[in-house]
């Protein structure tokens, strides 16, 4: 088929070297830039050599509109229809005959071949288009492959094209396939970068730009924004001063059906012009008549996995540098061009080299079912571009166990239970299939079927979070597109042997076996809800659904605490007590309360994180006794009440540990509650409210008896006056322990008071008889002798009525004044 392929294309260079090499090797790597001509030519150099006689060629394209489009052009070159010699099979929709020899398929079709036809039996080569792009199904698919080649079909070729990769290093990981170049065919593109403007959103920017680039030069506008919330914003912000410039407005993205796909491909009667705008669909293995100016808002939205949550959520994210030049070339294919990148070109160093593989980024059950259904139980053991991370294949053989999928006896591989066998043959993700298995069991499994076709074909019933009223809207369509997908449902219901007709108000139903931990109970506030694994969701007020009580929920974006409900459907509380009757559970949950100290106690019955009833109940003394001992555990031991004496006591230990740590390490910090079990929990016995706790007598329990007996001597709590009056002794105060005392009661007394055996000086903070400071001293025998004159001299005469005497060493003390006269 040689003669079929245009002559002037760059790719003609190097076809016979591709052809003599697969004559002798079973790989191959072929790197070629855009429009270099490698999606459609390869296939049909490759189709008249001798070892593919008789046998198909496949070649795995990453997207559907991309597999009709290279089918199509592979068919015109040839002269023929779609469907004769070359032909396509994606999902829900196919046009192959028992004439065609070259199938241009998805990934996921290319597992499911492996599947019925382990060996590949009537195929002569795979080709993998685009495999830079990294897709799950496009690396699973590969590994597969390559397993297949090395244990059952050395004669199977397998060629790998790419316009990004870097080569040597594909061809090394396919272990040593020849590495083949090819010089690509651009026409000059004049690139501006633009930059950012902050006073609007970028799909508005995007969209303004390309109205003003119709007049900077010729061709069609092709604007890449990252997804179609921001597209369908741009065609409403332009499309109706387009229509004036004879200039169309078209989107081109995943969730619509091909023939509106096809708009955006060809030229359209009666349009000057148009203005794409696109998701990353039309960034490889597409030429697009007519396209001469690319604007590109340099984003990209990527599926990112939360293992903790189960959540796959969509984020915006910077595109590669890679995907920026493909998406710059598309402006060059047929002519010159221009380019408008929306970023300064100073940050294009911050844009990443290449896309991370979704491998290490996505949910893996799917891989991991398809994998046991080969018999591989342990993935790592296939030859990958990048191993699946460990943690993900943790994750994903949990689900599916959880699934009943998978079983795992004890210290043995997982392996394929005759569910998990069911679940395959659906061909669609595990979640989905279980639902469809389960609900037939339960008598409605034409509505799972239908769900799961609305939930796995985007843009089915069109856009409302509430997937009952997409239901009755798929159930109206008569789309070629919904037609289809309604065959394939009916044909899923058939498997589980469903008959029923769908109905709409078992969506719910049907989407909490697929999504247990999703279903979710509202909250206090319109529109929040709580999940039975404990995460939250929100929906906009103005929503239906908004104000149900629980909700089955099918897809959720943003973060696992507050994430925006995207898919949902209603659940009456009957059919959640039913599906979960086994999963339910009965407990009496104690909680403190912190305003009143005591604990509260509810009789509950839960599913999860969800709380169906309570009521209150009387707590036992052992469950209060726990309560308040986890309460003072958790928020600390300021909720205790602190006496006096109790605080003192804390001083002294820590006065002590400063002095010596060996002898006294209850003092160190967080001795106290280290040891809570010690001298707290006698002291709950009885006790309702941790106001009643008595501190000091609980902590007298932390020391033996012969520990407060030296405690005592050591750090006595209080200093007893010649008086004989107490004074409570300060351990914290800065100078160190300290006394307040009217100087007066003091008299008398010759020998200084210590602390520690002897060997630490109590400091008296001498007062006035106003109880004014008047003096500090930490030795009063050398105070009588060097400091009372000056004292005495000041106070005589503000205090006459008061005792001032010459030797206050050998007075008496008195806390009187003299009597009037």
């Amino acid at each position: 088929m040689l003669a079929a392929i245009p002559p002037d294309l760059p790719i003609v260079a190097v076809l016979d070297r591709l052809v003599e090499v697969l004559q002798t090797k079973n790989s191959a790597v072929l790197v070629a830039p855009p429009g270099a001509g490698k999606t459609t030519s390869v296939p049909l150099a490759l189709l008249d050599q001798s070892w593919a006689a008789g046998k198909k060629i496949l070649m795995l394209a990453p997207r559907r509109l991309a597999a009709r489009a290279a089918a199509a052009r592979m068919a015109d070159l040839l002269g023929e229809a779609v469907g004769e010699t070359v032909g396509y099979q994606v999902r829900l929709d196919k046009k192959i005959s028992g004439r065609t020899r070259i199938e241009v398929i998805t990934e996921g079709i290319l597992t499911r071949r492996m599947l019925t036809d382990p060996e590949l039996s009537d195929v002569a080569a795979v080709i993998f288009d685009e495999v830079h792009e990294r897709n799950l199904e496009g690396d699973l698919g590969l590994a597969l492959a390559l397993d297949i080649q090395a244990g059952l079909r050395e004669d199977l070729r397998l060629i790998a094209m790419s316009a990004t990769v870097e080569g040597g290093q594909l061809a090394a990981q396919l272990g040593g396939a020849e590495l083949i170049e090819s010089a690509g065919r651009l026409y000059p593109i004049e690139t501006f970068y633009v930059g950012r403007t902050q006073d609007q959103p970028i799909e508005g920017q995007a969209a303004n730009i390309a109205l003003k680039a119709l007049s900077k030069g010729p061709g069609d506008v092709l604007v890449f924004l990252p997804g179609t919330a921001e597209i369908n914003r741009a065609y409403e912000a332009i499309h109706a001063k387009a229509a004036t410039m004879s200039c169309a407005v078209i989107p081109l993205h995943g969730s619509l059906s091909p023939a509106e796909q096809d708009q955006a491909l060809r030229p359209q009667a009666g349009v000057q012009r148009k203005i794409i705008l696109s998701t990353a669909i039309a960034e490889t293995s597409l030429t697009i008549e007519g396209v001469q100016i690319v604007v590109d808002a340099g984003l990209s939205r990527r599926p990112a996995f939360e293992p903790d949550s189960g959540l796959t959520r969509l984020v915006t994210v910077r595109a590669s540098r890679a995907a920026c030049d493909q998406r710059r070339g598309r402006a060059g294919r047929t002519a010159p061009g221009q380019c408008y990148r929306l970023w300064e070109e100073a940050e294009m160093g911050a844009f990443p080299a290449y896309d991370r593989p979704e491998i290490l980024e996505a949910d893996l059950a799917p891989l991991v079912l398809t994998l046991s259904s080969f018999g591989v139980s342990d993935p790592t053991s296939l030859k990958w571009l990048d191993p699946p991370p460990a943690p993900a294949l943790w994750e994903a053989n949990k689900l599916l166990i959880d699934l009943e999928a998978l079983e795992a006896p004890a210290g043995q591989a997982s392996r394929l239970t005759p569910h998990g066998k069911k679940l395959v043959s659906f061909g669609l993700p595990p979640r989905l299939a279980h639902m469809i298995v389960r609900a037939g069991d339960l008598g409605f499994g034409a509505t799972a079927a239908h769900l799961a076709a609305l939930l796995s074909e985007r843009g089915l019933g069109g856009t409302s979070p509430d997937l009952e009223h997409r239901l009755v809207s798929f159930a109206r369509d008569r789309s070629p597109r919904a037609n289809k997908a309604r065959a394939q449902a009916h044909g899923w219901a058939k498997q589980v042997g469903a008959t029923e007709a769908p109905v709409a108000e078992l969506a719910g139903r049907a989407l909490a076996l697929a999504f247990p931990e999703r279903v979710a109970k509202a909250r206090d506030r319109r529109g929040g809800f709580i999940l039975v694994n404990g995460s939250g969701g929100e929906l906009p007020t103005h929503e239906g659904l908004a104000t149900a009580e629980f909700l089955a929920i099918g897809a959720l974006q943003g973060k696992a605490a507050n994430a925006r409900i995207n898919e949902a459907a209603r659940l009456d509380k009957a059919d959640l007590e039913a599906l979960f009757a086994n999963q339910i559970e009965t407990r009496t949950q104690t909680q403190f309360d912190r305003a009143k100290g005591t604990m509260q106690g509810r009789h509950q019955r839960r599913l999860g994180a969800l709380i169906l009833e309570e009521r209150p109940v009387s707590l036992t003394a052992d469950q209060i006794e726990a309560g308040l001992f986890d309460a003072v555990r958790s928020l600390g031991l300021d909720k205790l009440n602190w006496s006096d004496r109790a605080k003192s006591f804390v001083e002294r230990l820590k006065w002590l540990y400063a002095r010596d740590p060996d002898q006294w390490p209850q003092g160190k910090p967080g001795a106290l509650e280290e040891a809570l079990q010690v001298w707290l929990l006698p002291a709950l016995v009885g006790v309702k409210n941790l106001s009643d706790v008595d501190v000091a007598q609980a902590l007298e329990n932390f020391l033996t008896w012969p520990e407060r007996q030296a405690m005592a001597q050591a750090a006595p709590t209080h200093f007893v006056t010649p008086l004989e009056t107490r004074h409570t002794i300060d351990y914290a105060a800065e100078q160190g322990p300290t006394i307040e005392v009217r100087v007066q009661e003091l008299f008398g007394l010759e020998r200084h008071p210590m602390l520690a055996g002897g060997q630490v000086a109590l400091v008296f903070q001498l007062l006035s008889p106003a109880h004014r400071p008047i003096a500090v001293t930490s030795n009063l025998p050398e105070f009588w002798k060097a400091g009372w004159h000056d004292v005495r001299k000041d106070m005589k005469a503000r205090y006459p009525r008061h005792v001032w005497p010459e030797d206050p060493a050998t007075a008496q003390p008195t806390a009187r004044a003299k009597p009037r006269t």
